[in-house]
C-alpha cells in the first residue's frame, strides 16, 4: 500500500494539496451545521423574535449551500484528476508495448493481457488516484469534527458517542481484513480464468476453469456474508447510539445538566456519522482491489 501511495503522490502531489483543503473545509462545515441546529432549537424555546429566526435560518441555509459547493468542487476535481491518471497510464502502457513489439522482442506474455491491462487495471488504479487522499481524509475529518462537537457541547454524551464510534471502528477493521483477502483471491482467480480462456485447447482447460468458477463463487459468497454482516453490526450499533442519546440525553435534560437543543444536535451528529462510515468502508474495499490491479500494472509500466 505504501508503494501505491508513494507513486500516487509523485504523480499528483500538487493537486492533492488543493483536494486536501476542500476535504478539511467539508469536515469543518459539518460541525458548524450542527451548531446552527442547536442554537435555533434552543432559542425557539426562549423569547426568540421572528427576524432572528429568519436570520439564523438564512445563515444555516448558506452554510448548507457552501458545504454542497465545496463538496461538488472536491468530487469534480478528484474525478478529473483520476481520469487524467487513467489517460497517462494507458499512454505509457501502450507506448511500452509498442516499443517492445516494434523491436521484435518477446512481450513475455503481456501481449495477450494488454487489452485488460489498458481497459481494467489502468482504469481501476487511475480513478483511485483521484480520491486516494482527499476522500478518506474528508470522511475521517467529518467523523472527528462531529464527535468533537458532541464532546464539546456535552462531555458525557460525547464520551458515549466516542464509545459507539470506537466499537464501529473495531467492527469495520476486523471484518474488512477478511473481505480484503477474499477480494484479492477473487481478482487473481479471474486473471487465471482469463488465461485459461485464451488457451489454444479449451477442452483441456475445462476442468480447471470449472474449478476456478467454483472458487470464485465461494470467494464472492464469503465477501457478501462479511459485507452484510458489517452492515448489520453497524446498524445495531447506530440503534444503540440513537436510543442511548435519547435516554441518557433526556435524563440529563430532566436533571438540568444539558438542554434539548444539544440532545437534538447530538442525535443529528450521530446520524451524520453513518454516511462517512459507509464511505470509508467502500473506500477500504476499493483500496484492496486497487492494490491487486496495481501489482499487475507494475509489470506493464515502463521501469
Amino acid at each position: 500500500m505504501l508503494d501505491l501511495y508513494r507513486k500516487i503522490w509523485q504523480q499528483t502531489g500538487s493537486i492533492q494539496f488543493l483536494l486536501i483543503g476542500f476535504s478539511v473545509a467539508v469536515a469543518g462545515l459539518a460541525a458548524v451545521q450542527l451548531q446552527y441546529q442547536k442554537d435555533i432549537i434552543n432559542r425557539l424555546a426562549g423569547d426568540m423574535e421572528q427576524s432572528e429566526l429568519l436570520l439564523l435560518g438564512a445563515q444555516f441555509f448558506g452554510i448548507l449551500l457552501l458545504s454542497g459547493a465545496v463538496k461538488f468542487a472536491l468530487n469534480y476535481r478528484s474525478s478529473v484528476l483520476g481520469e487524467k491518471v487513467v489517460r497517462t497510464l494507458r499512454g505509457e502502457i501502450y507506448k511500452k508495448n509498442a516499443q517492445v513489439t516494434g523491436s521484435g522482442k518477446s512481450q513475455s506474455g503481456h501481449g495477450s493481457a494488454i487489452g485488460p491491462i489498458i481497459t481494467s487495471e489502468a482504469e481501476q488504479v487511475g480513478k483511485f488516484a483521484g480520491s486516494a487522499v482527499a476522500s478518506p481524509l474528508m470522511e475521517i475529518g467529518t467523523v472527528v469534527a462531529v464527535v468533537a462537537f458532541i464532546a464539546a457541547t456535552q462531555a458525557l454524551l460525547g464520551a458515549f458517542v466516542v464509545c459507539i464510534v470506537a466499537v464501529q471502528a473495531v467492527i469495520v477493521m476486523w471484518v474488512q481484513r477478511r473481505i480484503n483477502s477474499r477480494v484479492a483471491e477473487r481478482v487473481k482467480l479471474l486473471r487465471r480464468t482469463i488465461d485459461r480462456l485464451s488457451a489454444d485447447d479449451l477442452k483441456a482447460e475445462e476442468q480447471g476453469a470449472l474449478r476456478d468458477f467454483d472458487e470464485i463463487f465461494e470467494a464472492r459468497r464469503k465477501i457478501c456474508f462479511f459485507k452484510f454482516s458489517t452492515k448489520f453490526a453497524l446498524n445495531v450499533s447506530n440503534a444503540v447510539g440513537t436510543a442511548g442519546i435519547l435516554t441518557f440525553g433526556g435524563w440529563l435534560v430532566l436533571e438540568g445538566r444539558t438542554d434539548i437543543g444539544t440532545v437534538v444536535a447530538d442525535l443529528a451528529g450521530l446520524a451524520r456519522i453513518a454516511q462517512p462510515w459507509r464511505s470509508l468502508i467502500a473506500f477500504y474495499r476499493n483500496l484492496s482491489v486497487v492494490q491487486v490491479h496495481y501489482g499487475l500494472l507494475k509489470e506493464a509500466l515502463p521501469r
